[in-house]
């Protein structure tokens, strides 16, 4: 195993790369070694939002296109794997990793109640208390029984906004600083 590192980045459905929390976190993962591949969905159905089946197509369309685009990406020669998702993406990429045995690190940013069939034991949480797309208490029980670290943003929304734009500039710096210390800390890939 070569000591390269990789991060892959898996958005929302309307959260792409470009957004805050994937820009940024994809720049602590450069500054740290890690090259980037975003991966991209195509166009997922719409009106997901409260609807379960509707949810489940769009999760299993990026799933597809996921395991179509990272298909020749060899994770074997990489010392680091990196997932860095969003929303619906924070469960293709547990999906993903249990699937095909990476032992990536997780930074789950707001994942949906749903998230958790496949979010493993590796990785921390960040969820808004404001977040119309997942309960808090679920959120919180699932992390705590995976013994996953889960930081909670007071009154965000499931973007980690909560309207006061200054407010929301302070939680995304202590966002991020969560997210460098997870990055420079993860130890690397477990192999399986």
């Amino acid at each position: 195993m070569e000591n390269r590192k990789l991060a892959v980045v898996f958005p929302g459905v309307g959260y792409h790369v470009d957004k805050p929390l994937l820009y940024y976190s994809r720049k602590l993962a450069a500054k740290e070694g890690y090259e980037i591949i975003c991966a991209e969905y195509g166009q997922p159905p719409s009106g997901i939002k409260g609807n379960a089946e509707k949810m489940y197509a769009a999760y299993e369309l990026a799933y597809a296109h996921a395991e179509e685009q990272l298909s020749k990406t060899d994770f074997t020669s990489c010392s680091h794997v990196l997932f860095l998702s969003k929303s619906i993406g924070t469960a293709v990429a547990a999906a993903y990793d249990m699937q095909h045995h990476i032992g990536a690190g997780h930074v789950y940013y707001t994942p949906v109640n749903a998230s958790f069939q496949a979010i493993g034991t590796e990785g921390i949480v960040f969820h808004g208390t404001g977040d119309d797309w997942a309960q808090t208490d679920v959120i919180q029980k699932e992390c705590a029984k995976r013994g996953l670290s889960l930081f909670l943003t007071e009154h965000a929304d499931h973007s980690m906004e909560t309207g006061d734009v200054l407010l929301d500039l302070k939680n995304l710096r202590t966002i991020m600083e969560e997210t460098e210390t997870y990055i420079r800390n993860f130890p690397g890939r477990k192999e399986n």
